[in-house]
């Protein structure tokens, strides 16, 4: 697939997690999917295939708030896509707030995305979410 295939996939991706459409995430993610969250908080890990995946987003729609002000930037490279972005939120348990500069590095191969490594404020989060 041609680069610019790779972003669109990769948007409709991010599009798909805004509207909390888990069948249409589903759909454009890789059987085999591996999401990689760093950090010491509640969604850290290694989220592996469909099923890790949607249990990462039910976790985190129960745990975050979470508004993107401006529009991420997407720049791309081959089957790689980068996804830069801000994000402000709120831990739901703590009713703490948080402002996140983020970056997702993510793969996609044959129009489907098979890895996503989050480069997150994972102290910032960590904080926000401690009671």
């Amino acid at each position: 697939m041609s680069t610019q295939e790779n972003v669109q996939i990769v948007k409709d991706f991010f599009a798909a997690m805004g509207r909390g459409d888990k069948q249409g995430l589903l759909a454009i993610s890789a059987e085999d999917i591996e999401w990689i969250i760093p950090g010491e908080w509640a969604l850290a890990g290694t989220h592996c295939r469909h099923a890790g995946l949607a249990d990462l987003l039910q976790k985190a729609s129960e745990m975050v708030e979470t508004s993107y002000p401006d529009p991420p930037e997407f720049v791309a490279q081959g089957d790689r896509v980068l996804v830069v972005g801000f994000a402000t939120g709120r831990v739901k348990a703590t009713n703490r707030t948080f402002k996140d500069d983020w970056v997702f590095a993510i793969t996609v191969r044959n129009g489907k995305v098979t890895n996503i490594r989050e480069y997150i404020d994972t102290l910032t989060l960590a904080r926000a979410s401690e009671l």
